[in-house]
């Protein structure tokens, strides 16, 4: 027997594993061995969606049987969450089981404490933070945040000096464009986009074969966009405002045409086209961001892509509250890690 931290004992075979394992993965995705589950006295705990907060899959106390299936899928995805998105505050988590990033923190260091907190988050795990570009919803709580946890701050030199962060600051990294930053297993690519902001960036996430993507304050979808967007298996996309609540609502027309020009925001109708169009196969999640607080509605936005989403599911990220924590996986078979892992997830 061959005891694992934080798992207990376990009796089973290393060659039983991964067959097993497989099945485990194809019953998160398909819940079609039901019966066999029941058999065997395990019950799905996990939605259908594979959502969920973590407490509620911590099967340590009840199924000790298969506490190493779920120690071996762990090796595969990443989790993503939404701690705040909109105007009033834009925040997003990535990571594998031993380190995160965050793209943005436009919330205040303790609001962020508290969210990530809700939903067993640790923000010790958190090794670094990028910044797509340096308007108030997207830095107002970077600087407080770092300082605190000593999180490194990736960010390009127009943000920095629009943004007014110090360059003296140690915490203070540069990136460039397509070039990958690793972050322990992670590995983070900044590539250029279009928003009337000084140097703006939006960013892909890779960690265990999966890729989760933030893409949100863009004007128009330029080719970077559309490549980038093609390899994610779940994204992060804006869908700012409905076209016809936008020109029809009591915004002045400057503002109008601003958030409607090529480096203002996505409409819905821009974002289902970049979907439709550009979307993998084997994607699994679209988070509909950034949504207008005036000019749009989590309804429509999210009416209007279930109608062409396949099985993508799609979430509203909501500009009041954090998400739950989502588990995407890749579209691959499940392999034997070939290294030990921190079993404490978050």
């Amino acid at each position: 027997m061959e005891y694992v931290k934080g798992y207990g004992y376990s009796a089973l075979p290393d060659l039983f594993l991964v067959p097993v394992s497989s099945l485990f993965l194809f019953w998160r995705k398909y819940t079609l061995i039901q019966p066999f589950l029941a058999i065997i006295g395990l019950k799905n705990t996990c939605n259908r969606t594979r959502s969920c907060r973590f407490k509620t899959i911590n099967l340590s106390t009840q199924y000790p049987r298969i506490r190493v299936f779920f120690f071996i899928l762990q090796y595969m995805s990443l989790f993503t969450a939404s701690l705040n998105s909109g105007s009033n505050g834009n925040c997003y988590y990535v990571g594998n089981t031993e380190e995160a990033v965050l793209i943005d923190v436009g919330i205040s260091c303790r609001e962020l404490e508290k969210r990530m907190a809700r939903i067993g988050l640790n923000i010790q795990k958190v090794k670094a933070i990028f910044i797509s570009h340096e308007h108030t919803d997207h830095i107002s709580g970077v600087r407080v945040t770092s300082k605190k946890y000593k999180i490194p701050v990736y960010i390009n030199e127009g943000t920095r000096k629009g943004g007014r962060f110090e360059p003296e600051n140690p915490l203070l990294c540069s990136f460039a464009a397509h070039q990958p930053v690793n972050i322990g297993e992670l590995s983070i690519t900044p590539f250029p986009k279009r928003h009337d902001a000084a140097d703006p960036y939006s960013f892909v996430v890779e960690g265990n074969n999966t890729v989760i993507g933030v893409l949100t304050d863009i004007g128009s979808v330029c080719e970077h966009v559309r490549s980038y967007f093609k390899q994610c298996h779940a994204a992060f996309l804006e869908a700012n405002y409905d076209e016809d609540m936008l020109m029809n609502g009591p915004y002045p027309f400057y503002l109008k045409k601003r958030i409607s020009g090529d480096h203002g925001h996505l409409s819905n109708t821009q974002a289902l086209e970049l979907f439709r169009q550009h979307k993998a196969d084997y994607m699994s999640h679209v988070f509909l961001s950034h949504l207008s607080k005036e000019n749009n509605s989590p309804q429509v936005a999210q009416k209007l892509f279930e109608e062409h989403a396949g099985d993508t599911q799609v979430i509203v990220a909501s500009r009041h509250y954090e998400s739950d924590v989502y588990e995407i996986f890749p579209d691959a078979k499940v392999a034997i890690p070939k290294k030990a892992m921190q079993t404490s997830l978050f």
